[in-house]
């Protein structure tokens, strides 16, 4: 051995070998104690540790370790040493128990539960735990039967004062080991624990409410103290009708037990317990009133305002689980429960604040609970009758605290766990209980209203306000089904919704929210692309928008005139502004003016979003009832960007212009924002009034685009500069007056951009924006109008004009032959088409869903930069960063316009591209995972994917070539890599040609499918066809997870729209091969997340012939199972129910997955030449 090298360990080397077993077990236990210090000892070097590893694995193997381990855990005081025989009883029984003799079983039974009551006391909690867990496991495999004491002597010690601590440790660990078991247990074996526990359950609520009862009762005040005055600052008011007729409210206003430490760690333990037992056991009558009040006088220590913990870290680290320790077991309970030092008082109102954490998280894994028996709802409304209690006592008022300082004083995890409640019982039992009329909803929502509001964190409130949003789905589904009574629906929530409304407002405003507003970050951005920031205004909005899709008139006259409000003191600037020669001022400079200005800028951003945000609600069928609001609003919208741009308040000198010339900027962005967003209101206006009198709309648009048309300019903040064009794009697409194009600010911008040069144009994305705006002025159908009166050939003419000026340099490398890298023009070329062609391929886009007209306009106009790119595509093959711009183009270009470019055409372009891409450039390009080369052939791919989805005959020739393609030079370069981009586009080619090419493959008549008994279709291409499926096929083998549910999608989809699994070849040569496979995934659990889409797929492959899968492919599959023996084979074949419907089959599957599992790890960990009868 690797130890002879080190003279101290040769001792501990011979007493633990295997082969001389005959040294003292004091010794042993001597070396083991010196072996497992020098393993955990900071100078040992990790070679040493995997030598002591190896050492103590191979002496955990023996037969007899256990043996040894029981002296050692009887005669040690080494943490490490017990910890190591522990793990070794419990690799003993989770792994080889089905191998070990019955009578060291018995021994072991006997042995390990004495060792605990010995020693539960004298060792550290977390041995104890883990000698807990190894005899559950024993009773996890041998209780009734070979262990029938098992959980009567968990019951007897919770039943023992002395050692009821120890019982309730025992229990939570059954609770957790048995009721919902790990894959070691066969099928029967976990229902029958489960059956097992589930009678068991009445007895041990009734043992665990008699604990709380019995410490609530014993240290109850209430016999000493009198009930607080009705005036005392500690008074509660009951809540409306709340607990009218209910016995426990009573209760609930009793003063607080004043438990021991002892007792606190007691009664925690059997929160715990409930807790989980709650997780797992149906909502039942055995959950009786008496448990819940209980629970509920405990939940009540978290409204306790003198509970907050200092000792945050504890919190957050033993929040699970006590583990039925308070601390890591150093500091013992005292006698009488009184702390001796601070340090002990301090732990006292740290387990005061836990037990009411744990009671709540026992609340909410009952609330969680969807499924409602009728005989529970009675409960379940008591429940939250009780639980309100608790909020009104969190919300209410005193003389010495506010609602908000209570909220900040309490333990941030009990407010976590009360605010999920809120949020399970308004989204599960609301509709439940809200029409009951016991249940006081209004009350409710006063009250929630209060907690909201006062939360201490900006992350509680976001929570809370995930549920107003859940409440107001909840009412706007109500109303919508009852249309009858929805004024009486709504009158009754009318008030809370307007106080809700106003109170979500003036919390985004800085005038009445400025401390922590300013404590959002509004520069990093989340995983969602959003600054803190504008997470909390988005979320507030949303509100808003719920609040005036229910109230609307009352929403507007709410908002709009704290918006007008705002826009006074914008429009108001303009007097304080001073020109001095070429430099503007804003004469604003006194700090406190400074400060409100920023506020006042600030609010009216976020109102002006609050008024886009509302946009949806002015369109539709309430256009007219709401054309007033709607028009008031777009109005002032036009005077306030028709303002910002003819005062050019951006571009002011500022007194603090850190702070104040963002925020001009912001402003004006914001408004053109707004506007943008009314635009499909614009448009219904704009067919509304077609034929009468225009004026009021002509002024709106006119004034409009002379507002955006002068910010487009590269002298402008980006920002300001991107609204603009936005706005531009919305006009142009959304509402298409058709005298825009007369405008001069219209002209303007044409002649800017027709005559701009490469220097001087603007930013790509702006220059992009606006080419797409005049492309769609001059391509898109104007509204309400006949196709006589389009003025096409007008607009076609300006069109090309356009193109002309747009592609004029581009169209000059129509004559490039040839390259070389070193060539200096080479990084002006590639500049110039990485700059043309996405502004192309924009324009393209965005008439892809227009009329025929628009789309034959655009080719014509296009064609000789497509002939040009075409010829430049073999130029720049090896220039993947070009290659991939031209391929994103020609892409676009056949999702849009392949009709209008023609069969000839289109063929040579598909012709190019498959004599460009050998096999080794493929394979060059996707060898380089990510990179632009790779893109490069995903957009080739999804190119073909658009040739192959053509109806008609047209592309049908190409087939062959593109399937050669696939399976010939792409997959094999990807089928033994990830490539996991290359392979969703290659696999979704294949579904394509399949799926819309079916009969390339299968020539079925019409007869033929009308005539049941006809011969089978006739098959073409098979060897095409079984490729692709074999291909399909592999990728089931493969670890990526996306790869294996498209492809399982797409062969369930083939099946469903084409009886894929029914045809001669597949279900003859491929189906059971498939079935073989997808059992095979569920075996080894690598794709566990698609469980019940692979159980599925199998079912739909079986139920093409359930007689041979029942008689040849089941015997064919068990008998090819490695790692089970012939009497588990026929156990396995006997518990696979011959059954035809969904459920059942999946219920067997599961089960034969689950039971072949177990089976081979109990054989594996078998002593070699064990005899299993």
């Amino acid at each position: 051995m690797l130890l002879s090298s080190y003279p101290m360990c040769a001792h501990l080397c011979l007493t633990l070998s295997p082969i001389i077993l005959q040294a003292s077990e004091e010794s042993s236990l001597r070396a083991l104690e010196s072996l497992m210090t020098e393993f955990f000892h900071s100078c040992t070097t990790n070679e040493r540790k995997r030598e002591i590893e190896e050492l103590l694995n191979n002496f955990a193997q023996q037969t007899s370790a256990w043996r040894h381990c029981m002296f050692f855990l009887s005669n040690t005081r080494n943490e490490y040493v017990m910890m190591y025989s522990l793990t070794v009883f419990e690799n003993l029984v989770n792994k080889m128990w089905i191998g070990v003799a019955s009578q060291d079983k018995m021994e072991i039974r006997n042995c390990l539960p004495k060792l605990l009551l010995a020693q539960h006391k004298s060792v550290p909690y977390f041995i104890r735990n883990k000698l807990c867990k190894v005899i559950v496991d024993i009773g996890r495999q041998d209780w009734p039967m070979f262990y029938h004491d098992f959980f009567t002597n968990t019951l007897q010690l919770i039943q023992s004062p002395a050692m009821a601590q120890l019982g309730l440790v025992m229990l939570k660990t059954t609770s957790e080991e048995l009721a919902c078991p790990r894959e070691d247990l066969s099928v029967a074996r976990k229902d029958e624990l489960r059956k097992l526990l589930l009678e068991q359950v009445p007895t041990l609520l009734g043992l665990l409410t008699g604990i709380l009862e019995t410490y609530w009762d014993k240290h109850s005040v209430i016999a000493s103290t009198p009930p607080p005055s009705p005036t005392s600052g500690e008074s509660v008011e009951l809540l409306g009708s709340l607990f009218q007729g209910s016995q426990y409210s009573k209760l609930l206003c009793q003063p607080m037990a004043a438990l021991d430490s002892e007792s606190q760690q007691l009664c925690c333990l059997v929160l715990e317990c409930l807790a989980h037992l709650f997780s797992w056991i149906p909502l039942s009558t055995s959950i009786t009133p008496t448990l819940l009040a209980s629970i509920f006088h405990f939940a009540r220590f978290g409204c306790d305002i003198h509970t907050k913990a200092k000792m945050g870290s504890f919190i957050s680290s033993n929040s699970s689980s006590s583990n039925g320790q308070l601390n890591s077991g150093t500091m013992a309970p005292t006698s009488n429960g009184g702390g001796r030092n601070g340090q002990q008082c301090e732990g006292s109102k740290v387990d005061r604040a836990r037990l009411g954490i744990l009671a709540m998280t026992c609340v909410n894994e009952l609330v969680s609970k969807n499924c409602v028996p009728m005989d529970f709802e009675e409960y379940l409304l008591r429940m939250f009758q009780q639980t309100f209690f608790l909020l009104q006592r969190l919300t209410r008022e005193n003389n010495a605290h506010t609602v908000k300082n209570r909220l900040e004083e309490l333990d941030e995890s009990y407010l976590e766990k009360f605010t999920d409640f809120l949020r399970l019982f308004v989204s599960v039992h609301l509709r439940r209980i809200e029409s009951s009329p016991q249940f006081p909803i209004v009350e409710f929502l006063s009250l929630l209203f209060k907690y909201t509001f006062n939360q201490p964190t900006h992350e509680a409130y976001f929570a809370c306000l995930e549920i107003w949003s859940v409440f107001l789905d909840f009412l706007t589904t109500k109303i919508k089904s009852r249309l009858s009574d929805r004024d009486s629906v709504l009158n009754r929530y009318k008030d809370a919704l307007v106080l809700l409304l106003r109170e979500v407002l003036n919390r985004i405003q800085f005038r009445y929210n400025q401390a922590q507003l300013e404590e959002l970050d509004d520069e990093t951005l989340d995983d969602d692309k959003q600054t803190e920031w504008q997470k909390y205004l988005r979320q507030s909005l949303e509100v808003v928008a719920k609040v005036m899709e229910l109230l609307p008139s009352h929403a507007f006259s709410t908002l709009f005139p704290v918006l007008q409000e705002n826009l006074d003191v914008y429009l108001g600037l303009q007097q304080f502004i001073v020109t001095t020669g070429s430099s503007r001022r804003l004469n604003i400079s006194a700090e406190n003016d400074c400060r409100r200005l920023h506020c006042s800028l600030r609010d009216l951003s976020s109102l002006l979003q609050a008024v886009g945000r509302l946009a949806e609600h002015f369109i539709g069928d309430v256009f007219a009832a709401r054309f007033s609001d709607a028009l008031a609003v777009v109005e002032r919208l036009v005077e306030v960007t028709c303002y910002g741009s003819r005062t050019s308040l951006y571009d002011l000198e500022t007194a603090v212009p850190s702070v104040l010339k963002p925020d001009l900027t912001d402003v004006h962005a914001q408004a053109l924002a707004a506007l943008q967003a009314y635009s499909h209101w614009l448009a219904q206006f704009y067919s509304e009034v077609h034929s009468q009198n225009q004026s009021q709309f002509i002024n709106l648009i006119t004034s409009t685009i002379e507002a955006s048309s002068p910010l487009i300019t590269t002298k402008v903040p980006e920002k300001l500069l991107l609204s603009s064009c936005h706005l531009m794009v919305s006009i142009t697409s959304t509402v298409r007056p058709v005298f825009l194009v007369t405008l001069p600010a219209v002209q303007n911008i044409f002649n800017l951009i027709t005559t701009e040069s490469r220097t001087r144009r603007l930013p790509q994305e702006a220059h992009m924006l606006v080419c797409r705006a005049l492309s769609n002025m001059l391509l898109l159908p104007w509204p309400n109008l006949p196709e006589n009166e389009q003025q096409w050939q007008t607009r076609s003419s300006n069109h090309a004009s356009l193109m002309a000026a747009l592609t004029r340099e581009y169209c000059n490398l129509r004559g490039t032959v040839n390259i070389t890298p070193r060539q200096p023009a080479v990084d002006d070329m590639k500049a110039l088409i990485q700059q043309t062609l996405p502004v192309l391929r924009d324009m393209v886009d965005s008439v892809s869903g227009e009329s025929t007209k628009s789309r034959q306009i655009c080719y014509q106009n296009l064609q000789e930069s497509v002939q040009v790119s075409l010829s430049l595509f073999p130029v720049f093959i090896q220039q993947p960063d070009v290659t991939d711009e031209m391929l994103a183009f020609f892409l676009t270009l056949f999702q849009a316009l392949r009709v209008q470019m023609g069969v000839a055409f289109t063929g040579q372009i598909i012709h190019t591209f498959l004599s460009m891409f050998t096999r080794e450039q493929l394979a060059a390009s996707i060898l380089q995972e990510g990179s632009a080369g790779c893109r490069v052939v995903q957009k080739f791919l999804k190119i073909l994917q658009v040739v192959v989805q053509e109806p008609g005959q047209a592309f049908k020739p190409f087939l062959p070539s593109i399937l050669s393609l696939c399976m010939e030079q792409v997959y094999p370069v990807v089928a033994e890599r990830s490539s996991p981009d290359v392979k969703a586009e290659l696999f979704e080619l294949l579904y394509q040609i399949l799926h819309q090419n079916w009969r390339y493959f299968f020539k079925t008549s019409v007869l033929t499918s009308v005539q049941r008994g006809a011969a089978e279709d006739t098959m073409e291409n098979e060897a095409q066809f079984t490729a692709a499926m074999q291909a399909f096929g592999q990728s089931f083998l493969q670890p990526d997870i996306h790869i294996f549910k498209q492809n399982l999608f797409y062969l369930e989809s083939l099946n469903s729209k084409h009886k894929l699994y029914h045809r001669k070849l597949f279900r003859t040569s491929m189906l059971f091969h498939f079935i073989n496979v997808l059992l095979q995934v569920l075996l080894q659990k690598s794709h566990d997340l698609l469980q019940e889409e692979i159980v599925l797929a199998i079912y739909n492959m079986a139920s093409v012939d359930f007689d041979a899968f029942y008689s040849a492919f089941m015997p064919e599959f068990l008998n090819s199972c490695q790692g089970v023996d012939s009497g588990q084979r026929g156990v396995l074949a006997r518990n696979f129910k011959l059954e035809q419907d969904l459920p059942s089959f999946t219920q067997s599957v599961q089960r034969l997955v689950n039971d072949l599992r177990y089976y081979r790890l109990c054989n594996s960990s078998l002593p070699t030449g064990t005899i299993k009868l």
